[in-house]
C-alpha cells in the first residue's frame, strides 16, 4: 500500500476510536460520556442502578429522551430527592443538557434504574446501555459493575 493510502486508512481508524471515546456529534451538540459505572444488584428480581456524567461541550442544548439495555426489560431516568424529611424517588420522561454543562447520575441523585433483570448484576462484569439523544442520536457505552456498596470509579 502506499503512504498516502496508509496514512488515510491510519487517520479513518483514529477518528473512528476517537468518537467511539469521546461520544457523538451532531450539528451544534457534542455529547461526552464520562465515568460510566453501575453496581451490583442483590437478587435478579431486584432493580439494579447505573451511574455516568453526560457533558455537552456544543452550542445547542441536547436531551436524553431514552436509556436501554439487553440487561433490563426497562431502563428509567430517577431522580431521588429530600422533601420535608422524606427521602423519595421519582421518574423523569427526559434530561436536558444545557450547552456547556454537565449532568451528573450518581448515588443519591440523578440515576438510571434497570427494572426487570434478565441476570443479577455481577461485580467485575459489563454492562451495555443505549442513551438516546433528541440530536446526538444513539450512543451506547459498555460500563464496569462495582460492588454493592460502590460509590463509583476511583
Amino acid at each position: 500500500m502506499n503512504p498516502l493510502k496508509l496514512s488515510l486508512v491510519a487517520f479513518i481508524a483514529a477518528f473512528t476510536l476517537l468518537v467511539q471515546a469521546r461520544g457523538a456529534s451532531a450539528g451544534d451538540t457534542s455529547i461526552v460520556i464520562e465515568k460510566p459505572w453501575a453496581r451490583a444488584s442483590i437478587l435478579q428480581s431486584r432493580p439494579g442502578a447505573a451511574y455516568l456524567t453526560i457533558r455537552n461541550t456544543g452550542r445547542k442544548p441536547d436531551r436524553l429522551l431514552k436509556v436501554t439495555s439487553p440487561a433490563a426489560g426497562m431502563v428509567m431516568i430517577h431522580e431521588s430527592k429530600i422533601s420535608e424529611g422524606v427521602a423519595q424517588m421519582q421518574g423523569r420522561d427526559e434530561v436536558t443538557i444545557e450547552p456547556g454543562a454537565e449532568v451528573v447520575f450518581r448515588p443519591g441523585g440523578l440515576h438510571l434504574m434497570l427494572m426487570n433483570l434478565r441476570e443479577k448484576l455481577q461485580k467485575g462484569d459489563k454492562l451495555t446501555l443505549m442513551l438516546e439523544f433528541q440530536n446526538t442520536g444513539k450512543i451506547d457505552i459498555t460500563m464496569p459493575i462495582f460492588g454493592f456498596g460502590a460509590t463509583g470509579p476511583k
